[in-house]
């Protein structure tokens, strides 16, 4: 298997581990025979905890797509292997700051992980160039973002 192929497993792994701890945690409070109830991740850290999970649900498929696309389309493996790892150590921050209530830098980091994965899918029909472009188009967008942000004031909501 590949480094990418290994971060394919990351990646999912992460989105489930980080609602895991969630439920045992609780004790009594968790009710199994339940376990979508609304009312259980009222308590912000473990809404932050569900929402990161979602997330990590919502950006796997295009991470699969793009990883999946580059390696059958033969693209320079130590590419996507290195923009996989950079997407995978992203959104480990990206899930970081979603629990550590940082709006602002949990925002920038999901775009961030975001032109990684676009620096994949464009590796697999262009090449390194258009990777490249699309990273650095990605990484603008996400700095804007999380300045904006920042100097809008995004405060931190419970």
């Amino acid at each position: 298997m590949t480094l990418a192929e290994w971060c394919l497993f990351g990646a999912i792994m992460l989105a489930y581990l980080t609602l895991a701890p969630v439920k045992p945690l609780a004790g009594r409070e968790f009710d199994n025979a339940n376990p979508r109830e609304p009312a259980f991740y009222e308590p912000p850290i473990r809404r932050r905890a569900l929402g990161a999970h979602l997330n990590g649900l919502e950006t796997f498929p295009f991470f699969v797509a793009s990883v999946l696309l580059a390696e059958f389309r033969h693209a320079p493996q130590n590419w996507v292997d290195n923009l996989s790892i950079a997407f995978l150590l992203t959104r480990i921050a990206f899930v970081a700051a979603y629990l550590g209530n940082r709006a602002a830098l949990r925002t920038g980091l999901w775009n961030l992980a975001m032109a990684f994965n676009l620096g994949i899918f464009f590796l697999s029909g262009f090449g390194p160039r258009s990777a490249i472009f699309a990273i650095a188009i990605g990484t603008l967008f996400a700095s804007g973002v999380w300045l904006l942000l920042v100097l809008h004031g995004s405060r931190p909501r419970q």
